[in-house]
This record gives structure tokens, sequence and C-alpha cells, in this order.
């Protein structure tokens, strides 16, 4: 017997919770839609893996847009950005002196021995005059005068040696070396934005007013490339998300215009912005009275007016449409 009555007792208390419908008290505006509010939560973090220094956000504080949120440590990152601009220094000066030929001292040096050369072939034809002259009257051998003629063609080759050396040296460097130049400094210009712009990826900033919702790392932590550090939550970027029945699908879609209450709130309207289209059965925390067992679609609606009294998490009802 003593073993019967737990049994007893077991198998009523099934029961009751079996057929509990029958016997509890319906709630009050059981044929509302029921759901919650969800806010709009932006996860943000590196784009770069590495150790934090600074968390300037605090949980449950407000921050101003493009306020900074975080800080890695970006040591490396700008020892490049320096090197990259000391080699858009370098490239663009190699281009300069490519495009400006020879330096003024060497330009000098060539002036001058132009002046040399000019000198020599005057001295060649003074020379060569005189020894002409000498071999026409007889008085010197013929060999005379053919050393001063030879002189003076060297004299006349070498001014226009140095003459060519002058040009040469006041031309810039060939079309493709100029050509091969800028390209470096392209690709040195190239490499130094893409170096700055990494820059950013060592910090976040809010990219908008909101609240911090949440912040899972401290300074001196490392953390991985992309991994959340700061949640924000914005104000007025809710989202009414509730379970209608199967039996209302059809009529509910998106564009369509609802009604909303909650507890501690005005209630207000919002448009339905998106309808599942693959149902499920009730989620055991819609405390729905009667049709537990039966087929539901999720929907989420957007509050037509920001109100702050919306927050996450907050159970709302919706009156069902006529």
């Amino acid at each position: 017997m003593k073993r019967i009555i737990p049994l007893l007792i077991v198998a009523v208390a099934a029961s009751l919770f079996w057929f509990r419908e029958r016997w509890l008290p319906a709630a009050a505006n059981h044929t509302a839609w029921l759901g919650s509010v969800e806010g709009d939560i932006t996860l943000l973090g590196a784009a770069a893996p590495g150790r934090i220094v600074m968390v300037s956000a605090v949980k449950g504080k407000t921050v101003a847009e493009d306020a900074l949120l975080f800080q890695l440590d970006d040591t490396a990152a700008r020892g490049e950005v320096r090197r990259l601009e000391a080699v858009v220094v370098t490239a663009k000066a190699t281009l300069l002196n490519l495009e400006s030929g020879k330096r003024g001292e060497e330009m000098d040096l060539i002036a001058r021995q132009e002046k040399e050369a000019e000198a020599n072939l005057a001295l060649a034809r003074v020379d060569f005059e005189r020894a002409r002259d000498l071999s026409q009257r007889g008085i010197t051998a013929t060999s005379a005068y053919d050393k001063a003629k030879a002189a003076l063609a060297v004299a006349e080759e070498r001014l226009q040696q140095v003459k060519s050396s002058a040009t040469i040296a006041r031309l810039p460097a060939r079309e493709a070396e100029l050509a091969a130049a800028r390209s470096r400094i392209m690709e040195a210009e190239a490499a130094l934005a893409t170096a700055e712009a990494r820059l950013a990826d060592y910090q976040a900033k809010a990219p908008a007013t909101a609240l911090v919702d949440d912040v899972f790392f401290s300074a001196g932590e490392v953390v991985a490339a992309g991994q959340p550090i700061v949640a924000l939550l914005q104000p007025g970027k809710t989202t009414l998300r509730f379970f209608i029945p199967e039996t209302a699908r059809s009529a509910v879609k998106a564009g369509v215009q609802i009604r909303y209450s909650c507890d501690g709130c005005s209630g207000g309207s919002a448009t339905i912005s998106h309808v599942a289209a693959v149902p499920e059965y009730t989620p055991p925390v819609i405390y729905s009275a009667s049709a537990r067992s039966k087929l539901v679609f999720l929907a989420e609606a957007v509050p037509t007016q920001d109100d702050p009294q919306l927050q996450p998490g907050l159970p709302i009802e919706v009156e069902p449409l006529p």
C-alpha cells in the first residue's frame, strides 16, 4: 500500500499538468499576439590582431558618434608608415636626379674642358699654318708639316668630344629609366596609403551615438582579428518580434500596420517589415492560454515613432488584425 500511494500522487499530478488548459483560468488578453522588443546590437572589433592598450567604452554609458572606443598597440604599424614615407622621398629624389642631368659642379668642369680644347685647337691651327708655310718654302721637312696637320685634326676632334659631353650632360635620363622611376614612386605611394589605412584597423570609433551594452575585454588582453570587443545598442533602432498564429498568416504581410502595447509603456503603432516563410511550434516562452501546440510564424515590425520606453527584452502584445 505504501508503494501505491506515491504512484497515485504522480499519476494525479501528471493528469493535472496534461489537462491544465481545462482547469487553469484563461489569461487576460489571451487572444493577443505575444512577443518582445529586440534591440539593434552592433558588435565592434579590431580588423587586426593585437594587444589592447586602452578601452574607453564603459558599460552602461552613452558614447557620441566618432568617439574612440578602444585602441590596440599599433607601434609596428606606425613604424611601417614612417619607413614607407622615407621610401617615397627616396623615389622622388631619384626621379628628380634623373630629370635634372649632371650637377652644377660637373657642368663647370665640362665647361673648363671645353675652353681648354678650344685653346689647344687655336694653338694647333697656328702651328699648322706655320708648318705649312715653312714646308712650302722648303725650309722644313715634309714630316713636320704632317705632324702639325695631324695635331690640328686631333685638337678639332677633342673639341667636338667635349661639346658632345656637355650636350649629353644636360640631357635627362632615358625615357625608359624615367618611366621606371615614376612607377617606383607610384608603388611607394600606394604602399604608404595602404599602411596608413591599416592604422585604422587598430582602433574602433562609434558609428553613431549609442549605449555601450557590454565590454568583453580589458586593456592588456590580446584579441584576434574581428573578435568583438565592444557591443553597442543604438537608441531608437528597435524591432518588435512576435508570433502570429497560422490562421492569421494570410492577412499579415510586410507593410501592414499593427498596434502594440507593453507593461510600463503607452504602446503605439508599428509597420511589419518581415514575416517568416517557415512556420514553427509556439516557443515555450510564449505563454499562450490555449493553442500551445499550433503552428506560429515569426513576424518583425518597426515602430512608427521612436519610443524610449521600448527597451530590449520588454514583453509586448500585438493586437490581432481584424
